[in-house]
């Protein structure tokens, strides 16, 4: 468990908070679970949401507090989901938090804002800002590995194409359910049921959903290029698959004639003329052999191949 002090700057709480401070608490998992107990707390840490197994950004509107979790599709560089619980109330926000992710956004906005106006609606902006700061660099990387795909179809590189436009539609998908979930989250914010934020943090709270609807919009960008990726692929495979079915087709129809001479001239008959004939067998070579001819002079000129 972690407190910082939200004043004219964010410090980690020492002791008494001062006048009009807002205090921000940093709890697991675990210690919701073992009940946790801090002075003045202890309800609200009843009703703080647990980072575990949490799978959807939501808000909870109650007489007494604001509450919900943030579920992210990033991972740590341990694998960790990066997910939140939160609770908001007057004079406090606790947040619960699992994989570390949030000290080391709390250091971030220290250095990017050392000045920060105390207020829950002021700090949540910064750190949902803070959330999404990079996530068009993580979009970037996404188009840039649909690029790639692209050029491996547009080279004939079909080979394993499946397997990994399967994993990029899944990471697409989810970084788009994300948008629309936060974006949900962001306007139950803004409905201010419980009137915990003033005109300048709703102010802020719109200028962070705008920039949600941007990244939605461009999630939603990638995801129809995905779809194009993959239908260019599936033109590229009914491509090959022409080109396998006229080389069958070409080569079905110049042994087509031999084969009926072969059958014709297999039936043994005794009265056949050629069978008795001792020029009988290089005819039939020299018949098979313009007929073979004719066929190919015919798909050339038809430019069959």
């Amino acid at each position: 468990m972690v407190q910082y002090e939200i004043g004219e700057t964010m410090t980690p709480l020492q002791s008494e908070k001062a006048p009009n401070a807002c205090v921000l608490t940093l709890v697991t998992s675990k210690e919701l679970q073992q009940n946790l107990r801090i002075p003045g707390l202890e309800m609200l840490l009843r009703h703080t949401p647990s980072a575990q197994d949490s799978r959807v950004c939501k808000t909870e509107v109650h007489r007494s507090h604001l509450c919900g979790t943030i579920v992210t599709p990033r991972r740590t560089k341990e694998q960790r989901p990066i997910a939140f619980g939160y609770l908001l109330a007057p004079g406090n926000v606790i947040l619960c938090d699992d994989s570390g992710a949030a000290h080391t956004m709390i250091q971030r906005m220290q250095l990017q804002s050392p000045h920060q106006e105390c207020g829950i609606g002021t700090f949540f902006h910064a750190f949902l800002e803070c959330l999404i700061a990079k996530d068009l660099h993580h979009l970037q990387e996404l188009e840039d590995r649909l690029n790639q795909l692209e050029e491996y179809v547009l080279a004939d590189k079909l080979e394993n194409f499946n397997a990994e436009m399967r994993t990029l539609r899944k990471e697409i998908i989810g970084w788009n359910r994300y948008y629309s979930q936060l974006d949900d989250m962001v306007c139950d914010l803004l409905e201010n049921g419980n009137l915990y934020f003033d005109e300048n943090e709703l102010r802020l709270l719109r200028m962070v959903e705008s920039r949600i609807n941007r990244l939605k919009n461009e999630a939603q960008t990638q995801r129809e290029y995905g779809l194009q990726v993959h239908e260019l692929f599936q033109a590229e495979l009914d491509m090959r698959q022409n080109r396998i079915m006229k080389i069958l087709t070409v080569v079905t129809t110049i042994f087509l004639p031999l084969t009926l001479i072969a059958g014709w001239y297999g039936m043994n008959f005794h009265d056949m003329p050629e069978l008795s004939w001792k020029y009988g067998y290089p005819a039939v070579i020299a018949i098979s052999a313009v007929v073979l001819l004719g066929c190919l002079g015919i798909m050339k000129k038809k430019k069959f191949w």
